[in-house]
């Protein structure tokens, strides 16, 4: 098996099979190029079918000796695992060497947040002579008061 044609096939497979738009295909294929590049260089080219979990492992260190972030990598995983379900799925090969891949932990960014002389200020900021006015402050307050999302005030 060669690279060049499953990852064609894949592409293929990307487009008519799960409709992703251009740039997310080509976000797919360029993971599975790395992975590539860096096979035929630490490797001496190993085909798709003859990976194994170990060089997998080593793919990922060598992207976290390059620096790349936690979720780049995660993203970049989950490219290589799409390619290996996909020569599963067309019979390619018989055992999937990502099934025990492990992706980085991403941890969540917490939104940011007002300070009280922001929420002030805004407050302040709104022309109660207006119609409007009364209705806005009173969104405002209630939207800090009860932690509240603007598409749950809505």
């Amino acid at each position: 098996m060669k690279w060049e044609d499953s990852k064609k096939g894949y592409e293929n497979y990307l487009k008519l099979e799960k409709s992703l738009s251009q740039n997310s295909i080509a976000a797919y294929i360029n993971d599975v190029n790395k992975l590539t590049d860096f096979l035929a260089n630490k490797y001496k080219g190993v085909a798709p079918d003859k990976v194994k979990l170990d060089q997998l492992k080593a793919f990922v260190e060598w992207l976290n000796e390059r620096g790349v972030s936690p979720r780049t990598q995660a993203r970049t995983i989950s490219g290589i695992k799409s390619f290996y379900k996909y020569l599963l799925i067309e019979g390619k090969i018989t055992n999937d060497p990502t099934a025990l891949l492990e992706s980085p932990k991403i941890g969540r960014k917490l939104p940011d947040i007002l300070t009280m002389e922001e929420i002030d200020t805004l407050i302040n900021a709104i022309d109660l002579n207006k119609a409007e006015g009364q209705r806005n402050k009173a969104m405002l307050e209630t939207l800090y008061s009860c932690g509240l999302r603007v598409s749950e005030l809505v």
